[in-house]
């Protein structure tokens, strides 16, 4: 009886270890396909604006309700975005998000804006 030798004792776990992750998790995938698709401001918003916006605390615009949006959005981006900042009646500045850079806080209002047309 021919013994293994150091080299396919070496080879053959690594093969079996490569092989057992082909053919995937179809659910894996497609959380995947869905976090390349996302939006980029969705990320900002599901951190911080959710906790307001899902719910519509204090007048915050619910996310997707086209007709609480729609004066909002008549106002322009740029003045969404500035409110934002700034902070507006109950919202404090930058929805608490003090790390977020203003590009990150505009992907979030451009996010919302789409959601709410």
């Amino acid at each position: 009886m021919k013994r293994f030798t150091g080299w396919t004792n070496a080879v053959i776990p690594g093969a079996l270890i490569i092989l057992a992750g082909c053919g995937g998790n179809a659910e894996q995938a497609d959380v995947s396909a869905a976090s390349i698709n996302a939006h980029p401001g969705k990320e900002i918003y599901d951190q911080y604006c959710y906790g307001c916006h899902n719910p519509g605390l204090n007048g915050a615009p619910r996310l997707g309700d086209a007709e609480a949006w729609a004066p909002r959005i008549a106002q322009g981006r740029a003045v969404l975005l500035t409110s934002t900042i700034e902070g507006i009646a109950a919202m404090p500045q930058r929805g608490l998000c003090l790390s977020c850079s203003d590009e990150e806080l505009a992907g979030a209002v451009d996010y919302m804006i789409e959601q709410g047309q």
